[in-house]
C-alpha cells in the first residue's frame, strides 16, 4: 500500500493523465510560478523579521536635512 490506500501505480496513472491534459510546458510554467511565489514569501518574511539598519538611524537622529534647508532655517531665525 502507498499513501492512504493509493498505490504507486495509481499515482503514476493520474500523473500521466495530468501531463496529457495540460502538457509539459504548462506544468513547467506552473511549477516555476509556484517556486517564485514561495521565494517571494520567504524573502518577505525574512525582511519583516530583520529591520533595516538605515531605518534605525533615521528614526534615532530625526529627519535628515540638506545644507540648503539648514541655511534657510538660519536665515528665518535671523529675521
Amino acid at each position: 500500500m502507498g499513501f492512504g490506500g493509493i498505490s504507486i501505480w495509481q499515482l503514476l496513472i493520474v500523473l500521466a493523465i495530468i501531463v496529457l491534459l495540460f502538457g509539459t510546458k504548462k506544468l513547467r510554467g506552473i511549477g516555476g510560478d509556484l517556486g517564485n511565489a514561495v521565494k517571494g514569501f520567504k524573502k518577505a518574511v525574512s525582511e519583516e523579521e530583520q529591520p533595516k539598519p538605515t531605518d534605525n538611524i533615521e528614526q534615532s537622529n530625526g529627519p535628515i536635512q540638506n545644507k540648503e534647508s539648514i541655511d534657510k532655517s538660519k536665515e528665518d531665525h535671523k529675521a
